[in-house]
Formats: structure tokens, C-alpha cells, sequence
């Protein structure tokens, strides 16, 4: 078996190139050998099952495809799409996961997550995350008419990105300490996360062993993708619309 991890792919209707290498990338590994992790904000935006435009359509009918043929697809909410409910997954015929799970890849323990709770140093969106992720806060939002949830988004959408241009470097980043004290946690010494669209590996010291670290790259200009093999083989291969992963 092959597993497959990706993760902020920020879909949206104006960027039809990353969605083509999506519907590719599926194409291709769509198998019931295969497992694909999606680790958070496979939307640049969702506001609500309900929102079925022709565009959010493409991507369900893609993923229940993709499911169809055995593919095991599960997915993590990101801080951009953490509204993804009951329906979208009934819909694709995907696996919610939590927000922190561990698996086993080729016999080692693995710890998932999508990245954004390790970026401790940046408080403004740490609350807002608190407030957001609540559920009273959630069922408020999706009560109100899809034209006033697109307006709040893009207002929101806006300030992140105003956010997000000011604030350090260091603040946008992971914490180490944060990052030391949820392996230890998990009792893991590999973590995988997306987020910080600091694509990369590093190693650390961890109670004594060597820890390793793995960030997802995000998908702007190509897709990116991790791909862990039963030979324990963990391979970071980047694609674009005109060429293809291995499966």
C-alpha cells in the first residue's frame, strides 16, 4: 500500500490550473492499494455544505470518483475549510479525521496534524481559531443566508491576508517547544503538517532520539506531494499540470 499526503491546496473557482492538477492527481492514484491524506484547507474557502456552486460540485463529484474506485480518502480540517460537515463527506465518500491522529507508516508511528495549533507565537489568529471552532459560533454562521456568509468570508479572507503581510516571520512559523510538546504527547518521534507552506524537512533531538518533522508544500504554482511506500520509503515529489506522480 502507498500513502499519499497533501495539504493546502486552496481550491478556488479562479485558479482552474491547481484544480486541473487535482483532477490528475486522482486520476492517477484512484486504487484501493492506495491512501491519500488530505491534511487541511483543500478549500482557499468553504462556508457551508449548502454551498453547492458549480465549481465546489466539480471538486465533490472528483473526490466521490476517486472513492468509487477504492481510494481511501481521508481529510482534515484546515483553518480555511474547517466548515466542512456531515454532507460534504456523505457527498465524497471521504473520512473526516481529527485534528491530531496518529498512524502507522510502514511500522512507524506517525503523527498527523494540520499545523496551525503549533503556530503558538501568532495569538491574533490563535483566537480567532478558539472562536471559530466553536460550535454555537459555527451553527450561528451557517444560519445566516449564503450571500452574507460570502460577504463575512471575504471580509475575513481579507484581514488574514493583511494579517499575514505584517506579522514577523517567526510568529507565522511553529513554535519548537509547541511542536516537542505534542509529539511527546502522541509519543511519536515523525510528525507530518501543512500550514506554514514551509515545505521541508528537519531533524531534531527528541527525549534522546532523533525526531523528524515534515511540512506539506502548499499548492500555488504546483501540486506537491509526499508519498510513503511499504519499503518505508518516504519520497517528496512536485508536479505540475504537465507531468504526473508516481502511484
Amino acid at each position: 500500500m502507498t500513502q499519499f499526503f497533501i495539504s493546502d491546496l486552496h481550491l478556488e473557482a479562479t485558479r482552474p490550473d491547481i484544480t486541473d492538477i487535482l483532477m490528475k492527481f486522482l486520476q492517477e492514484i484512484a486504487h484501493s492499494e492506495h491512501t491519500l491524506y488530505i491534511l487541511g484547507d483543500l478549500f482557499e474557502l468553504w462556508i457551508g455544505d449548502d454551498d453547492l456552486t458549480e465549481f465546489n460540485l466539480q471538486i465533490i463529484n472528483a473526490l466521490k470518483k476517486a472513492s468509487e474506485k477504492k481510494l481511501k480518502i481521508f481529510i482534515m480540517h484546515g483553518n480555511r475549510d474547517f466548515l466542512l460537515g456531515k454532507n460534504f463527506f456523505r457527498m465524497t465518500g471521504c473520512e473526516l479525521l481529527p485534528d491530531e491522529i496518529v498512524i502507522n507508516i510502514a511500522g512507524t508511528p506517525t503523527l498527523l496534524m494540520h499545523g496551525d495549533t503549533l503556530c503558538t507565537q501568532d495569538v491574533k489568529y490563535q483566537q480567532f481559531r478558539k472562536k471559530a471552532r466553536n460550535i454555537i459560533f459555527q451553527k450561528l454562521f451557517l444560519w445566516k443566508s449564503l450571500e452574507k456568509r460570502k460577504a463575512l468570508a471575504q471580509k475575513g479572507r481579507e484581514q488574514s491576508k493583511a494579517h499575514t503581510s505584517t506579522a514577523a516571520e517567526y510568529i507565522m512559523d511553529v513554535t519548537q517547544s509547541e511542536v516537542e510538546r505534542v509529539m511527546q504527547k502522541h509519543r511519536v518521534q515523525h510528525l507530518i503538517h501543512g500550514h506554514t507552506h514551509r515545505e521541508g524537512v528537519s531533524h531534531f533531538n527528541l527525549n534522546g532520539l532523533s525526531a523528524t518533522r515534515t511540512v506539506l508544500g502548499a499548492w500555488h504554482e504546483k501540486g506537491s506531494v509526499l508519498v510513503c511506500d511499504e519499503n518505508k520509503k518516504i519520497l517528496k515529489e512536485l508536479f505540475s499540470s504537465g507531468s504526473e506522480p508516481r502511484a
